[in-house]
């Protein structure tokens, strides 16, 4: 378990960051955690909000990196911008300061109206859960009380990413290397999923995980592993 500092709990709402590698099974865990009536928030959709046309981060965009991101609908193109900054350092920590400070606030706010619907209900494991996909790389982690990490082996990644995105292999191996290894992230987690398994062994794991959670349970059994119940 992690010794990271603790968010403080606030009162009646457990909140929770969902994050892991690229490709490594969030969006299927969220989808699940949703299923299961868990309040979910996606950080990549709140993205794509914050940079529809006209909105301010999307003006700051098109000046840093050209009209030509956008298609002609003006939406940005997010497979010409990720072939930008993916090939350059820079270029990435330039898009992540114009679009992280939005969404962070976005997802704050969010979690704010959580915590007031929690309040009122009286809830006492109500517990809400944001997939932050660059959770540890950009050092958000003290700001919840836990984080759940999916995990899946880097060949598994790099299939996956091939086969939704149609990129070659060594543009797959290129986005994994851009994040933390997912090593690192695993070791820092209060709960880890793995996703290499079967569809039914993931939703187990989300059971067990869900469970933990709403028990208040800090963590001190981070993997929860393929099959457990």
């Amino acid at each position: 378990m992690t010794s990271r500092p603790r968010a403080r709990q606030a009162d009646g709402l457990l909140r929770v960051a969902l994050t892991g590698g690229i490709a490594t099974g969030k969006s299927y865990v969220l989808a699940q955690l949703g299923r299961r009536g868990v309040p979910t928030i996606d950080a990549d959709r709140v993205a794509r909000d914050v940079v529809r046309p006209g909105r301010p981060a999307w003006a700051a965009l098109v000046e840093r990196f050209g009209a030509d991101i956008c298609r002609p609908d003006r939406q940005v193109d997010r497979a010409r911008l990720g072939g930008i900054v993916f090939a350059d350092a820079v270029a990435r920590a330039d898009l992540e300061a114009i679009v992280h400070p939005p969404v962070r606030q976005a997802i704050a706010d969010w979690f704010e109206a959580r915590e007031a619907e929690a309040r009122e209900a009286e809830a006492r494991a109500a517990l809400a859960v944001a997939d932050i996909p660059l959770l540890y790389e950009t050092r958000r982690e003290g700001s919840f009380d836990r984080v759940v990490v999916t995990a899946c082996p880097s060949e598994m990644q790099e299939r996956r990413i091939v086969a939704r995105d149609g990129l070659p292999v060594a543009e797959a191996r290129r986005r994994i290397e851009a994040q933390l290894p997912i090593e690192h992230k695993t070791a820092r987690a209060d709960f880890v999923i793995r996703t290499d398994g079967t569809l039914e062994e993931t939703d187990r794991q989300v059971d067990a995980v869900l469970e933990a959670l709403r028990r208040g349970a800090p963590g001190a059994q981070p993997w929860i592993r393929q099959g457990a119940s």
